[in-house]
Formats: C-alpha cells, sequence, structure tokens
C-alpha cells in the first residue's frame, strides 16, 4: 500500500458501531467508537442505583472527566455509594478537582501516592461496575483523547459493557484493590499475594478473569497466555503496545509457521519509544511467516488477542510491564463464536492498515532505524515506557 492509498484509507475510517452478543451466559457489547463508548459509560454511571465502583489509569481534568466527576457527584447525591480508585502516576486530577466527589458523600483512593517501591506498580486497570450486575471494562481512560474520533486523532480502544456471572468476580477483586489502596502502610508483598492467590472462573472454566502484576512466578494473565500459546494453531493480535519477552516472541513465530498469525501495530501513538520496540521485532517476525500490519489512521490503544477459540479483552498489552508489573484485569472466553466475531473486527481494522511486507520491512531497516529501534525496546522493556512518551524512536 502506497502513502497516497494509506492517506486516503485514513481518510475515509470511521469507527465500527457498538455490537453486542451472547458467549458462554455472558451478554457482551463491544464500543469500538468514542462517542457510543463515552455515553456508555455515562449512561451506566447515570443508571446506577445502588452502588458505584469505580477505577482508572488516567484521570485527567479536562470535559470528559469533569463530566464524569459530575455524575458520580450525582450518583453520591442519590444515595448511591461511590468510590472512585485513581493510580497517582497516571492521574493528572488533583486533589481539589476530586474534593467536590467527597463533598457530596462519595470517596477517592490514589494508588502508589508515595515514592518507594511500591510506586514502581502502575494500576493500569479500566473499570466502572454498577450495582454488583452491570460493568464497563476494557482498555480506555477518562481524558478526552480516548473519546475524540479518527479524524481528530482520538485513541482507537475498546470498551466491553459485560452482563453475567462474570461481574460477580470483577466485584470481588475490586474489593480487594480496595482494601489494599486504602491502607498506606501495605507492604508491597501484599498485592503481590493478591496477584498471585485471587482467581475466578465459571463452573466451565470456559470463562475467567485474568490480573497482572508483581509476583513471585507469573500471574494468572501472564501464566494463562504462556501456555495457550504453546498449544495455538490461530492467532490474531490488535495491540497498543507490542514488545513481549524472548520466550512468547518464540511461541508466537511458533504458531505463525503456520501461516495463521495476523498482528495490527500501532502506526501512531503518543509514545515513540513503543513503537520502535514494536518495529525491532518485525524482522523476526516477517521471517517466520506473521502477517503485520500497521493501523494509520488515528492513535491506537486497543488490547485484543485472539488464539484459536479463546478471546482476551481487557486493559493490558502485549508487553513486559503489562505481562510481568503492572496492575492488569483480562477477561478470558473460550467461544468459537465470540472469537470469530472478533477477528472480523480485526479484519476492518487491517482494511484500514498498512501491510508491513518483507521488502517495505527492508527499507525501512535502515542501521540508523535499527538502533533507534532498539534503543526503544530497551527503554520500554528495561526501563519504563511512560517516562520515554516524549522521545521520538519509532520510524
Amino acid at each position: 500500500m502506497g502513502e497516497r492509498q494509506v492517506s486516503e484509507t485514513t481518510a475515509f475510517y470511521r469507527d465500527p458501531e457498538p455490537f453486542a452478543l451472547e458467549a458462554q451466559g455472558q451478554s457482551l457489547t463491544f464500543y469500538p467508537g468514542g462517542k457510543d463508548r463515552r455515553r456508555a459509560l455515562m449512561d451506566m454511571v447515570r443508571g446506577a442505583t445502588s452502588k458505584l465502583d469505580v477505577c482508572f489509569y488516567i484521570f485527567a481534568e479536562d470535559a470528559v472527566s469533569t463530566e464524569l466527576r459530575d455524575a458520580l457527584c450525582d450518583a453520591a447525591k442519590r444515595g448511591v455509594d461511590v468510590t472512585l480508585i485513581i493510580d497517582r502516576f497516571g492521574a493528572s486530577a488533583s486533589d481539589r478537582f476530586l474534593q467536590p466527589l467527597v463533598d457530596a458523600g462519595g470517596r477517592y483512593y490514589c494508588f502508589s501516592p508515595r515514592i518507594g517501591l511500591r510506586y514502581l506498580i502502575r494500576n493500569h486497570q479500566k473499570m466502572v461496575i454498577a450495582d454488583g450486575k452491570r460493568a464497563l471494562f476494557g482498555g480506555f481512560n477518562i481524558e478526552d483523547d480516548y473519546f475524540a474520533p479518527p479524524e481528530e486523532n482520538g485513541w482507537n480502544d475498546l470498551a466491553v459493557a459485560l452482563e453475567g456471572d462474570a461481574v460477580a468476580g470483577l466485584t470481588d477483586w475490586y474489593a480487594k484493590l480496595v482494601d489494599w489502596t486504602d491502607d498506606e502502610d501495605a507492604h508491597f508483598r501484599s498485592i503481590r499475594r493478591a496477584v498471585a492467590q485471587w482467581e475466578w472462573r465459571s463452573a466451565d472454566g470456559k470463562v475467567r478473569w485474568l490480573v497482572g502484576g508483581p509476583t513471585r512466578g507469573l500471574s494468572s494473565w501472564a501464566r494463562c497466555v504462556t501456555r495457550d500459546l504453546v498449544e495455538g494453531e490461530r492467532l490474531d493480535i490488535f495491540m497498543a503496545y507490542f514488545s513481549p519477552p524472548y520466550p512468547l516472541l518464540r511461541r508466537i513465530a511458533r504458531v505463525a509457521r503456520k501461516g495463521r498469525t495476523r498482528l495490527v501495530m500501532a502506526a501512531k501513538s503518543d509514545n515513540g519509544a513503543t513503537l520502535g520496540a514494536t518495529r525491532s521485532l518485525y524482522h523476526y517476525l516477517l521471517k517466520r511467516g506473521a502477517k503485520i500490519w500497521e493501523f494509520s489512521p488515528c492513535k491506537l490503544h486497543t488490547k485484543l488477542l485472539v488464539l484459536d477459540d479463546t478471546t482476551y479483552v481487557g486493559s493490558a498489552n502485549f508487553d513486559m510491564r503489562s505481562l510481568y508489573l503492572n496492575l492488569e484485569i483480562m477477561l478470558r472466553i473460550e467461544d468459537p463464536a465470540l472469537a470469530e466475531r472478533m477477528r472480523d473486527f480485526v479484519s476492518r481494522h487491517i482494511a484500514a492498515s498498512e501491510a508491513i511486507t518483507p521488502q517495505l520491512h527492508a527499507r525501512r531497516r535502515t542501521w540508523f532505524n535499527r538502533v533507534r529501534w532498539a534503543l526503544g525496546w530497551v527503554l520500554v522493556s528495561v526501563i519504563d515506557y511512560t517516562v520515554t512518551r516524549r522521545l521520538n524512536l519509532g520510524i
């Protein structure tokens, strides 16, 4: 696809409409479009009657964050038990900005409020749980860009509304998160123990909540996806940040050799280091048969993985931090119809993306770019991509 074709594709791309389906007893509604995602978020908050549990990594001070804060205040005033958790590293919302929620009768907590070992962990989860019956989760944060359309370079993202018994599992995890966040003396080992020990699964095991975070071994998210890749035959990854460790990369390559691996990566981001880190892996994957595209209409923030008949969706990227350190929440569902529908969703985005052929990548892979990409991988995988956003290490 030439530059002119990429430009034309970008110009005509529009966010998909919401779509809904039933899978393993769960009612799922997917919101790929920013305006629909915003409406679903506000409707859930405004429709709550008894309890609202809310958690976001980024919570800004702009139009959408003000609207959500005010909706939470209104809920508290009508007697709803409102709890908000934000990550102090990721969120710019000040105590003054959130004080109206306290005045209305709600409460908020800041994850990792102090410098120290505890501060190294990011609470990267995003969720809203209403009355213990309905939930909204995914990759989106509370900032205007996460709800802006692609023509304004808003984030391409995905929110999932959930009804079913899996909501009870998410509610239980949120309660543990509150207990730990509310304890100023909580130690690193407390959250490590919670991540290692907690799990929720349906009676038949086909629906599971997986959490990521710091553990002595692998978290349930890292352990499960690592195990599934051993037996996987067909793989689709639509991912904002992609820089897995070599053992996982090798397992992806094993599936790719069968000619059934599609990877849709970011062409645009707010962090050039993440682009470089991903591009440093293309040569290895292309040589082993992976098909790779870069989504170009706008910034990419979606986190979706489909492996055989299993779909993973939630807050986690496929990189070192999301696999081994950040607190993450992912829903895993084994359901052939859901997996096929999500592959159709990926295909729609492939149509708006640039194919990274071996020939194109060879032209891009100059010695200078290889150095920049390798540096990006080090910064993202070894250091911390959240402090490298201003570096231009992508193309």
